[in-house]
């Protein structure tokens, strides 16, 4: 992807689908987390631009590094947006661990689609088969779409409660 948010519209129909069973702030952060190592890769120019943190076995280490450090970074946005009345109200680490492996495997799957870099069954096999399963057009266009379609959902679910309550 050419930048980490358009990663988020398909973390937006997960949500809108899961409900409180899946945290989009951790989903984000995980976004954020696989993304450093390019990063720093086209700061200094050195290194493989997709390297080990764009693989499956890389991913489960990125999705640790993501849950641990983005349960209390969400916890901490969602009390500085008063989405949750106080820290009583935790996100379960269940939701955590479900949400960065979701956002880990997803980032894999869908970089593996638009950059011939990505190696995902690396160190098992250099082979990317995903590379142009896709354009990259239709690639942003369903990033783009599942996150439109994620929120009418979400918002007609949060709507149709209001209704009924």
């Amino acid at each position: 992807m050419p930048f980490t948010p358009i990663h988020m519209g398909p973390g937006i129909l997960i949500k809108s689908v899961m409900g409180s069973a899946f945290s989009l702030m951790v989903f984000g952060w995980t976004q954020i987390v696989m993304d450093i190592q390019p990063l720093v890769v086209l700061i200094t120019g050195e290194g493989q631009l997709h390297g080990v943190s764009h693989t499956y076995l890389g991913a489960l280490v990125m999705t640790v590094v993501a849950a641990l450090t983005g349960k209390y970074l969400s916890q901490l946005g969602l009390w500085l947006l008063r989405v949750e009345s106080s820290w009583h109200n935790q996100i379960p680490w269940k939701v955590v661990w479900v949400s960065a492996l979701m956002g880990s495997l997803s980032h894999v799957f869908l970089d593996s689609i638009m950059h011939s870099d990505v190696e995902p069954y690396y160190p098992w096999s250099s082979n990317n088969p995903f590379w142009r399963w896709i354009s990259v057009e239709r690639l942003h266009q369903f990033c783009l779409y599942s996150g439109l379609l994620g929120a009418v959902i979400f918002y007609s679910i949060v709507g149709w409660k209001r209704y009924r309550s």
